[in-house]
């Protein structure tokens, strides 16, 4: 989040979330229709004489219009005292004198900005519902220590109106909410315009918050229920997807990637129809009693001599395995190309794999935090999951 100047032509019009730090000449206050409102509108709508394209990027911060005198004195305050230093020759002042003006002016300046923060207490957050809905306005106050723009960042992450993290799984309904599909693909430049332009999708950082949130569904194991595949571009052509992939680990670091997300079961589609066959063509079916018919009744490739005993073969495989939980897109992965893959490849395998988590907070889990689980776990099917007190 990043203080900017009042003006609107002065605010950027980019994918960054940015802090716009409004003048004093437009306070807030609680009646309809206040300066500070009509100039964030302003500002949020258009950049200049051109319309604002990223207004989900942008949040506003106001003056108190009752803390506003306060303000304005210390400023006042500070200024003379500027003044009077600047004419100590014209005023002809004693050296004892310019050393009261200084101490009085250093006053001054701490005035200056201990009523700053004080003055500076409203955040103005625009936002929509959904696609239809009106754009409404979120007056917050702000509280706490430090500066303001810091103070800001909290408030709007703690009230999950700034988001630094996004789940893939969270990114995945997002898609299919709205939706934001564009048929069965998205490009990867698409979703991050799309998340910059648009008020009822939540206010990412940066585009850095997504491409992470694009890599780690890829890389998951649950990629086909929970996320997405990803592909290098489409053949129209060949009607197929170049270079797609899913549940392996790759890496986004371009906004303004080709790149495509893709649907996932259009994607299992396209893998199963590319999967390699086994090479080699038909065997001849044995004789009676396994033999070749093209052999002289010697047993056929393959089938071993009816005296020989066939050796018992497993039939079932189990396994738990931990995994590193600021990691388990990687992981996932690793046990799914290593492990899951070869057993998946085998006729008439039947492979389930049950992901468990046990989490333990000595401090308590916060309010929203349980929420956020909670709705997320039901949407997502879990079939057991739940928090619990001692």
């Amino acid at each position: 989040v990043h203080p900017l100047p009042q003006s609107g032509q002065d605010v950027p019009d980019d994918r960054d979330a940015r802090l716009v730090v409004l003048g004093t000449d437009t306070p807030y206050s609680k009646e309809p229709g206040n300066p500070a409102e009509t100039a964030a509108k302003s500002i949020l709508e258009s950049r200049g004489s051109v319309p604002r394209i990223y207004r989900n990027t942008l949040v506003f911060l106001a003056v108190d219009k009752t803390r506003l005198q306060d303000l304005d004195e210390a400023v006042r305050g500070y200024l003379a005292w500027e003044s009077i230093l600047e004419e100590r020759e014209p005023l002809d002042l004693s050296p004892h004198q310019v050393r009261q003006a200084e101490i009085q002016k250093e006053a001054a300046a701490s005035a200056v900005t201990a009523r700053l923060p004080e003055a500076y207490q409203w955040l103005l957050v625009p936002g929509q519902t959904r696609p239809d809905s009106p754009v409404e306005w979120l007056a917050m106050r702000l509280s706490g220590q430090g500066p303001l723009a810091a103070r800001a960042s909290r408030k709007l992450k703690g009230d999950e109106l700034l988001v630094t993290g996004f789940a893939a799984t969270r990114l995945r309904m997002e898609l299919d909410r709205v939706p934001l599909w564009r048929g069965d693909d998205v490009s990867v430049k698409q979703i991050v315009e799309d998340f910059a332009r648009y008020l009822y999708l939540p206010r990412v950082a940066d585009p850095t918050v997504l491409l992470k949130s694009m890599s780690d569904g890829v890389g998951l194991l649950t990629w086909e229920h929970d996320a997405f595949a990803l592909a290098d571009s489409f053949d129209e052509e060949a009607k197929r997807y170049r270079g797609l992939r899913g549940g392996q680990v790759v890496s986004l670091s371009d906004a303004d990637a080709p790149d495509l997300l893709v649907k996932p079961d259009v994607a299992r589609r396209q893998l199963d129809a590319e999967k390699p066959q086994p090479a080699g063509g038909e065997t001849p079916l044995p004789g009676p009693g396994g033999e070749d018919p093209d052999s002289g009744g010697r047993p056929g490739p393959g089938v071993p001599p009816p005296d020989t005993p066939t050796a018992t073969q497993p039939t079932r495989f189990h396994g738990t395995v931990p995994l590193d939980s600021t990691r388990v897109g990687r992981d996932a992965s690793r046990i799914a190309d290593e492990v899951i893959s070869h057993l998946s490849g085998l006729v008439g395998a039947k492979v389930t794999v049950t992901l468990e988590i046990d989490a333990e907070v000595p401090s308590g889990a916060p309010d929203h935090v349980v929420r956020t689980v909670t709705e997320n776990s039901r949407t997502l099917k879990f079939t057991n999951q739940g928090f619990e007190k001692e």
